[in-house]
């Protein structure tokens, strides 16, 4: 399961699990402790958060867990990432939807995610969404500061252009190892806009949110979803599998490495995208289902 994409970024497991919904699970903290275990077991060893998560409560539920087995952290790479300004119950100083990148606010974030986590560090920090107001230098010297003092292993991004990703590790020594983008069969368009070109260029590690594309691809109503259902739908008996098992194998069936972000709190969901791993695509396979979701055959 573990993959180790290149000798100085990402080392995580080929599939993580997504904590994003984690308050909308109610588990207690035993429980989440053990689907935490239950998620090594598969050999499932990152899991990725944000500051925002469950309106600023999930980090917390998932520290709570892991309160109770400490021992946990030396098994996991932990992913946050902070800079989106979200007005909560949970967060009344926040009045309006936004994006911050001073260091005052980033620093702070991680503080809040060290102290939530139950962690002494973060493996990898992204910057959730791109600011129009983001000083390049000023994140840079952040980043090195929160290096220097153990706070953060390595920095990443999120839904990051490729010349947003080159602004900012243009001020870097140390590489951007993440981008963390939209990926899957309804959402084409950072296989076409030259992210994942990017990310191979760089050695950089594509991770990929929403890949079932929000329960689309299983109960959308649009042709677009019907077409790409109904080729899943077929690879999936011909192969004896679960139609999540061809859209994760579909994902890790690209060159960039794409690293799938499971979001259920269910761990035979899990089970099922991990097994996808050995789930043979072939290159028709793989365009097939490119076809259905373009509408049209390929040039």
């Amino acid at each position: 399961m573990r993959h180790q994409y290149h000798p100085l970024g990402f080392e995580g497991s080929r599939i993580a699990q997504g904590f994003w919904r984690l308050e909308e699970w109610n588990m207690a903290s035993s429980e989440t402790l053990g689907f935490i275990e239950a998620c090594l077991d598969l050999g499932v060893t990152t899991f990725d958060h944000a500051d925002i998560y469950g309106g600023y409560q999930c980090e917390a539920l998932f520290g709570e867990a892991l309160k109770l087995k400490p021992a946990l952290r030396d098994k996991m790479e932990i992913i946050t990432k902070c800079g989106i300004l979200l007005p909560s119950d949970n967060r009344p100083d926040i009045q309006v939807h936004r994006y911050d990148y001073r260091a005052e606010h980033i620093l702070a974030s991680v503080d809040r995610s060290l102290v939530n986590l139950q962690c002494e560090h973060i493996d990898t920090l992204l910057l959730h969404r791109p600011s129009p107001l983001m000083d390049a230098d000023e994140v840079a010297q952040t980043f090195d500061l929160l290096f220097t003092l153990g706070k953060v292993k390595h920095f990443g991004v999120s839904n990051f252009t490729t010349r947003q990703f080159d602004l900012l590790q243009s001020r870097l020594d140390a590489p951007l190892i993440i981008n963390q983008v939209e990926l899957s069969p309804l959402a084409l368009q950072h296989f076409e806009d030259g992210t994942l070109d990017h990310v191979q260029q760089h050695a950089v590690t594509p991770m990929a949110w929403s890949p079932f594309a929000g329960g689309e691809l299983f109960s959308g109503t649009s042709e677009k979803a019907k077409r790409v259902q109904a080729v899943l739908s077929k690879l999936a008996q011909e192969k004896n599998c679960t139609v999540d098992q061809i859209v994760v194998a579909w994902l890790l069936r690209h060159p960039a490495g794409i690293c799938p972000v499971m979001g259920s709190g269910k761990i035979a969901r899990l089970a099922a995208a991990v097994d996808a791993v050995s789930t043979p695509l072939s290159d028709d396979d793989w365009f097939c289902i490119w076809v259905a979701s373009q509408g049209h055959p390929v040039p």
